[in-house]
């Protein structure tokens, strides 16, 4: 089954479709994190960056979820957990938050003072209350700007911190690994935007995500392309914007 544009708009006009598809009620905040992620390294500091379908409230309300990041950090070396959150409203309208998550008081201060700051692409955050001081949210106001748009202001935001620690910031590496390792690593990142990204293919993979009636008969791993819910859900903010735009001119 390829997925047309017919199949993008019935999942524009039904966000609990979507939200179907890509939410994960039966893992664990671990499994939640490194579902959808990608890494970033520079002078041996680690991000993860992960994206998560749902509300950033209903994610912050998980049972012991403080102590889930810190042990998620701690296990893979991670110095920042940066959690971008994405869901579809009542109105169809598509919803983006995030939350950086670091014990690291400078780190943390530099990193969000870098997205609060941008304003190419401006972020537009407001934001979100929290009970932790090692968490900071906020609600994202622009919504077309995607994890791929936003690591381009991480790795910005971490050269700002390296030079303030007086580190040479230096050129995105990866640690760890052997050579033949990196050098999978480096072919991988040459065909990216942003070089030094990567996700974690060192640990072992993650159970599946529970099948559903909408996906049963329609396996889109045997030899089809393959397409991210991220991919998805930023066609279906392109079609619900412009039935806006278009119902909006209708009515004038």
């Amino acid at each position: 089954m390829r997925l047309t544009s017919m199949h993008y708009t019935r999942l524009a006009s039904s966000p609990s479709s979507l939200l179907t598809i890509t939410s994960y009620p039966r893992l664990t905040t671990e499994q939640m994190l490194r579902k959808d992620q990608k890494t970033i390294y520079r002078q041996g500091t680690k991000v993860a960056i992960s994206t998560i379908y749902m509300d950033l409230e209903a994610f912050l309300q998980r049972s012991g979820l403080i102590a889930d990041l810190h042990a998620f950090c701690q296990a893979h070396s991670y110095d920042v957990l940066v959690a971008m959150t994405i869901f579809f409203n009542m109105n169809n309208e598509p919803v983006r938050q995030l939350a950086i998550f670091c014990p690291h008081v400078a780190l943390r201060m530099t990193i969000c003072g870098v997205l609060e700051r941008s304003d190419a692409p401006s972020l537009k955050l407001t934001s979100i209350p929290s009970t932790h001081p090692n968490l900071q949210a906020y609600l994202q106001g622009n919504t077309q700007v995607s994890r791929k748009k936003l690591l381009p202001l991480l790795q910005e935001a971490l050269s700002a911190y390296l030079d303030s620690m007086q580190i040479p910031a230096g050129p995105p590496e990866i640690v760890g690994v052997s050579r033949e390792q990196v050098d999978k690593e480096m072919n991988r990142a040459g065909n990216s935007l942003i070089p030094g990204v990567s996700q974690d293919e060192e640990d072992p993979p993650l159970p599946p995500t529970p099948m559903n009636s909408l996906v049963d008969e329609c396996p889109l791993d045997q030899g089809l392309p393959k397409l991210s819910a991220e991919a998805i859900f930023e066609k279906c903010s392109q079609i619900s914007l412009s039935r806006s735009t278009t119902a909006s001119l209708s009515k004038n």
